[in-house]
């Protein structure tokens, strides 16, 4: 294949400063059709195709011409030989970042967020479980949330052993709920130091939240290290560190997985599909990509395999963050589907339905 054609890639106007590739309209907008025409229908695009979309503007010569540029370039791929362009993730991320053209999220659409996710006579976690549902019907993706840390009132806290260096954390709230983690310890803790931590714990924590009490056990563990025995001292620091410092969402909330069968192309998609069902199972790997939020304000896309934390090749995530009255993010909602989702709707959809739990948990 020969080198790409300096007219025909020259920069016409600046892209976003990220990308490695500028192009001149017409590549451009033969990119955007592509794109357009694989989002609507998940098939290769030829040439002849794009032609009678243009009209009399270009021939079919000189759009594969174009095409070919475009795939030397890492944009396009074709599935075999004979058949039309597809875009890579790369060339999705170069549309998203400086080619899309978002709209604005419609009224009627506006409406049935703000009405189905009023908070009125229900919990945080039922408004958010109302979100992701209603965002995975509109969007025809899988929804996901990572859903606000509740500071509840613990009334016990218990260490228990399971094996040389790992105990479990058990946390029981003023409400019943019960919630557990793992922690590293010292090796060869005897298990009255795991007993004592937790008496230590639970005497001081009742009645209080983690967060009011977290300094002042600090600060007494640091003060009494000589009559609280060393070890003892070492899991209340770890086992507070856990629950007052942990990973900032307390649950992950996925609905609409079923979404993601209702429009399968071919084979290779069913098993894409299959592969991120195994992925949404690994709810841990999830709140960790969710979390990514908070080093970037705005709507983040992850496209393909390009995010180490998801490496779902042909699938991809839409999500925003959602704040608090003091503008601290506590928690993300946003979709998950096929590289081919509508991102010219779903991302604005994405981003109002984020505000409006930011409204309403405020």
């Amino acid at each position: 294949m020969s080198e790409p054609d300096p007219e025909n890639l020259r920069m016409s106007e600046p892209l976003n400063p990220s990308l490695s590739t500028v192009l001149n309209t017409r590549s451009r907008d033969i990119l955007r059709m592509i794109v357009d025409a694989y989002v609507e229908t998940g098939a290769p695009v030829g040439s002849r195709t794009l032609a009678r979309k243009m009209g009399l503007f270009l021939s079919p010569a000189t759009i594969r011409n174009v095409m070919a540029d475009l795939e030397e370039l890492g944009l396009l791929t074709s599935p075999h030989t004979s058949a039309g362009r597809m875009p890579t993730d790369r060339g999705l991320r170069l549309y998203v970042d400086g080619l899309l053209e978002r709209g604005n999220l419609g009224r009627d659409e506006q409406e049935i967020i703000e009405g189905q996710c009023a908070a009125s006579g229900r919990s945080v976690t039922q408004v958010l479980e109302e979100a992701t549902r209603l965002l995975s019907d509109l969007s025809r993706c899988a929804g996901l949330v990572m859903a606000p840390k509740q500071d509840e009132a613990p009334k016990h806290i218990e260490f228990v052993p399971l094996g040389p260096g790992r105990a479990l954390v058990v946390l029981v709230t003023e409400s019943g709920n019960v919630e557990n983690r793992i922690i590293d310890v010292p090796m060869g803790l005897p298990p009255s130091s795991l007993a004592e931590a937790g008496n230590y714990l639970s005497a001081r924590l009742r009645g209080r939240s983690l967060g009011d009490a977290q300094a002042e056990i600090e600060e007494e563990v640091r003060s009494q290290r000589a009559q609280l025995d060393e070890l003892t001292s070492r899991v209340v620091q770890a086992g507070l560190a856990t629950w007052a410092g942990g990973e900032r969402g307390g649950a992950l909330i996925v609905r609409g997985q079923a979404q993601l069968l209702s429009d399968i192309q071919a084979i290779e998609d069913l098993e894409r599909i299959r592969h991120l069902f195994s992925v949404l199972e690994q709810k841990e790997a999830m709140l960790r990509m969710l979390s990514l939020t908070e080093k970037a304000e705005g709507v983040q896309i992850f496209i393909g395999a390009e995010n180490e934390l998801f490496g779902v090749a042909g699938c991809s995530t839409v999500i925003a963050p959602f704040y608090n009255q003091q503008q601290q993010i506590v928690g993300a909602i946003g979709v998950i589907g096929p590289t081919r989702i509508d991102y010219a709707r779903i991302i604005p959809m994405v981003d109002y339905t984020a505000k409006v739990i930011g409204r309403l948990l405020g």
